[in-house]
């Protein structure tokens, strides 16, 4: 308890952190494996046209666009059961097991011709990401909403960042590596069985992952008693006070940078594996290897660095920098499988650097929301958050479909154009590269969040009471 302004103080052991941390595995292998095997999956094996394909993703994001300020508003105000059990750990509780459930039905649709009825295919995969993405909001938006408010105090976030970093890491790496491992080219049975693997898999995680995620009751009484001094506000003005804070939007447009130049590469692996370096699926898995070396040895660099400047807007702006520029030139590597590796690991290098300060930067945000408004909007401001990276999937999806039409890609063919592999190379590195140039730009010119600023926001924070 803080004595001067009666807020409770509450620290958690490195075991909690690493309980909470399970979370980020659970997610990262969900949302791996369906960046970098959806698209590929309804295009190149089961056939379905290009155009419904990206259609379909389209009207997902849509969706994603409606759903995800309604979860978070929702989920942002108190109810008969949160003194009991709190504000988030209800919904991540209830809405997990839906969400493995409609994970595996995306994976496998009717078994009918997608020259023939194609429709039917393209409504499976409309109706399955639509209710996958509806349950996942519910279950991400409230895990990542607990963050700022269970982990208050600087150092402990970082602490508890990096350890959700390293942990999440297992998930990052199975996403990546069960498909190849799994999945064989041309069997759409693999690709079920290798559903069914993630799924048991988060079964297992989520064991782990439940004693992290609970409310801590000090909190959760202190926010009950606050709440009902704050006069309530619509959906629509609360949407429109967090797009009107600055540092958010911005933060936004450099997470959907981030996200762009994530998803649209990994998307692009499987092409690049089996079209431009003609190699088996498993190839991909000694690509995400070098990758994810590099990140775990950048997260170990990048967090030792913040730890002693404080500065997360500059090891954004860094680590950043190394991915767009390494991205860029994969493209001029050509077919060199060396090539990609190595430009592969230095990418990695600056990816460790976001993966650790993204959700601290997050942090940073959402503290200066609180002293403008006066209110706790975790839950709303994550919402835009995952909204902004199935903006992305989206952006993902339209990108390759677009390059794919002009380029005269051949959906379900062994073999492709010339064109064609230079589309792939081109949207494997130099599109997504440019994509996040910008969104680091635009994150350099205006985020003013400054470690001085942080100083500050901490202690209106205290003098707020909240």
């Amino acid at each position: 308890m803080n004595e001067q302004t009666d807020v409770p103080v509450i620290l958690h052991s490195k075991l909690n952190m690493v309980s909470f941390g399970v979370g980020s595995t659970i997610r990262n292998v969900i949302e791996q494996a369906l960046v970098f095997m959806l698209y590929f999956y309804y295009v190149a094996e089961v056939g379905l046209d290009i155009f419904l394909v990206g259609l379909g993703l389209v009207i997902y994001a849509i969706w994603d666009a409606i759903n995800d300020p309604i979860v978070g508003y929702i989920t942002d105000r108190p109810y008969s059961f949160t003194k009991k059990w709190g504000r988030r750990f209800p919904w991540i509780l209830i809405f997990f097991i839906p969400m493995l459930i409609s994970f595996l039905l995306i994976f496998n649709p009717p078994s009918v011709s997608p020259k023939e009825q194609p429709l039917i295919l393209f409504g499976w995969l409309v109706f399955t990401t639509c209710l996958f993405d509806t349950f996942e909001s519910f279950w991400t938006i409230n895990y990542f909403g607990l963050f700022p408010d269970k982990f208050r105090d600087t150092n402990e976030r970082i602490t508890a960042a990096g350890i959700g970093v390293y942990i999440g890491f297992i998930g990052v790496m199975l996403g990546f590596i069960l498909p190849p491992a799994i999945v064989t080219f041309g069997d759409l049975e693999s690709y079920i069985i290798m559903s069914w693997f993630i799924v048991i898999f988060s079964i297992v995680c989520w064991l782990l992952f439940l004693p992290g995620v609970k409310d801590d009751k000090e909190l959760v009484v202190y926010y009950l008693e606050h709440y009902e001094k704050v006069k309530k506000d619509s959906l629509i003005k609360v949407l429109k006070e967090s797009i009107k804070q600055k540092n958010f939007s911005i933060f936004l447009i450099m997470y959907l940078g981030y996200n762009l130049i994530l998803t649209i590469m990994t998307a692009s692996l499987p092409f690049a594996v089996r079209y431009i370096l003609k190699q088996p699926a498993g190839f991909a898995i000694y690509l995400v290897l070098c990758m994810m070396g590099g990140g775990l040895i950048g997260c170990i660099i990048w967090m030792k660095i913040t730890r002693k400047s404080g500065n997360n807007r500059k090891t954004i702006l860094i680590s950043g920098s190394i991915m767009s520029v390494s991205a860029m030139i994969i493209s001029i590597v050509g077919t060199s499988p060396i090539g990609f590796m190595i430009l592969l690991f230095i990418l990695g290098l600056g990816l460790g650097g976001f993966w650790a300060m993204v959700q601290p930067t997050l942090a940073d945000v959402v503290d200066e929301s609180i002293i403008e408004t006066g209110k706790r909007r975790e839950g709303i401001l994550g919402a835009f958050r995952f909204f902004m990276g199935n903006v992305a999937k989206v952006i993902m999806a339209l990108t390759l479909a677009t390059v794919h039409i002009f380029t005269g890609f051949v959906e379900g063919s062994e073999k492709q154009p010339p064109l064609a592999l230079i589309g792939i190379q081109l949207h494997m590195g130099l599109i997504p590269g440019l994509m996040m140039a910008i969104g680091l730009l635009l994150f350099w010119k205006y985020y003013d969040i400054t470690p001085e600023k942080v100083k500050m926001i901490k202690q209106k924070l205290l003098e707020l009471k909240i």
